[in-house]
């Protein structure tokens, strides 16, 4: 299974786990809110909002500076940066549980959730190949080079929490905080093509996970993004909560999000996208939606 392990991610992600030791001895209300408050912004605001709906799908504009700032809250979560995120994600929308799919459960749950990222991968590790599949990000410097320092960030995210809580602030902010966002966006990738139910027939194993979709905001209705993978709203229907999407809309009404994505019609009528649609790919318009402003 793995030609060639990436020993770099592999200590990184034990190390990242083994902080998880101090947890049940810092716990208070406060470092709780500072988890809370954190995962928020880099989990609901950078990695859903910004890495995956807004970077790898283009479902709304935004302004460059926006951009760039929901960029960086995606780097904080300790992700790898928004280049190779998401020439990895559209990978996976344009193979989508084939064999160059980079986390298909096909190859059981533990590859899907967590296992791909220590084998080493030909495209997806090799940053000249990442022009091929974000090549807007890719020459962008601004979005490189949040990618290059994103280490260095989050160790002064660490040390900034450390001068104003000390360590049981680094312990949920920086150790709890971290964990918990990965694997919940791993879920994604394993619950959510495994259990759960289909509106759509897609062609490939895309799940609605309910639970997923609480823990990602509102990124567990992944067969209603795999049906529609450039709309801004991933619940389509009026019970599947999309927090991602209302936020998206309380920035429209501020006037920072226009030219969103959504179906076009009632949803819950309309065919799928097609899976192997270019669009899906570099972000354009997929079929069956349009733009609204």
């Amino acid at each position: 299974m793995f030609k060639k392990l990436k020993w770099p991610t592999l200590i990184g992600i034990l190390a990242v786990h083994a902080g998880l030791i101090w947890a049940p001895m810092t716990f208070s209300w406060p470092v709780f809110l500072v988890f809370i408050a954190l995962n928020w912004i880099t989990i609901g605001l950078g990695i859903v909002l910004g890495y995956h709906r807004l970077l790898t799908h283009r479902s709304f504009k935004t302004p460059k500076w926006l951009e760039y700032l929901l960029a960086d809250f995606g780097a904080l979560a300790a992700q790898g940066g928004p280049v190779k995120w998401v020439a990895t994600h559209r990978v996976h929308h344009a193979f989508s549980d084939r064999p160059q799919d980079p986390h298909s459960p096909t190859r059981g749950f533990w590859w899907a959730h967590m296992g791909w990222l220590f084998a080493y991968d030909e495209v997806l590790d090799h940053p000249t190949k990442h022009w091929r599949y974000a090549p807007e990000l890719a020459g962008d410097p601004v979005h490189r080079f949040i990618g290059k320092t994103n280490i260095l960030q989050q160790v002064a995210l660490g040390l900034l929490l450390f001068a104003v809580g000390g360590w049981p602030f680094v312990v949920w902010g920086s150790f709890v905080r971290i964990v918990f966002g990965w694997h919940c966006t791993w879920a994604v990738n394993s619950a959510s093509h495994l259990w759960g139910y289909r509106t759509y027939e897609t062609g490939e194993r895309s799940t609605n996970n309910p639970w997923v979709a609480l823990l990602t905001y509102g990124d567990g209705w992944h067969n209603n993004h795999h049906a529609y993978p450039t709309s801004a709203a991933h619940g389509l229907r009026w019970w599947e909560l999309d927090l991602t999407h209302l936020t998206v809309r309380i920035f429209a009404g501020l006037g920072l999000a226009e030219d969103i994505h959504l179906p076009r019609g009632n949803p819950s009528k309309l065919p799928p996208a097609r899976d192997a649609d270019p669009a899906i790919i570099f972000g354009a318009c997929a079929t069956g939606q349009e733009h609204i402003q």
